[in-house]
């Protein structure tokens, strides 16, 4: 058992910082930590929302809220395949002159994407919304029925 402290210097400046700490510890404990919003990553999660083929004509709200979502979607996509393209940068640098082999997984990693990225969102313009890419997709599968897969034609 440790006997209290009988320098009064340090007695008085303990009393001052308790009576200065002491309500700011209680008002971050219980008023403002049960009040904060938790997230274990580190952006923003927003809820999904209907995309557009699940929007009446005459819906305005879910048609912004569904573009909405395309453009954040869009977003999040074009910065994976800036992710990828970074890697496989990297690694070309890294291991250069000699960047073929080792780095051979990344690049095909990112070619996927990209090719993927180019299905979803190519050729739709600057101003490109849901309805586009909706009808981009059907297109695109109708077409598919009628001819095969493309993956079919570039072999």
């Amino acid at each position: 058992m440790v006997a209290e402290d009988d320098n009064i210097f340090r007695a008085f400046a303990k009393a001052m910082y308790n009576t200065i700490d002491s309500p700011v510890t209680w008002f971050r404990e219980k008023v403002v930590e049960p009040n904060q919003k938790q997230y274990p990553w580190y952006h923003r999660k927003y809820p999904r929302v209907p995309t557009i083929d699940e929007c009446y004509s005459d819906d305005v709200v879910c048609d912004f809220e569904a573009n909405h979502q395309f453009k954040r979607d869009k977003a999040v996509d074009s910065e994976i395949l800036n992710i990828l393209r970074m890697r496989y940068e990297d690694c070309m640098m890294y291991e250069n002159p000699d960047h073929a082999t080792p780095c051979k997984p990344l690049w095909d990693k990112y070619k996927d994407a990209e090719e993927a990225w180019f299905i979803k969102y190519g050729d739709l313009g600057a101003n490109a919304d849901a309805r586009k890419a909706y009808m981009k997709q059907k297109h695109r599968l109708i077409w598919e029925r009628r001819n095969g897969p493309l993956s079919d034609l570039t072999k």
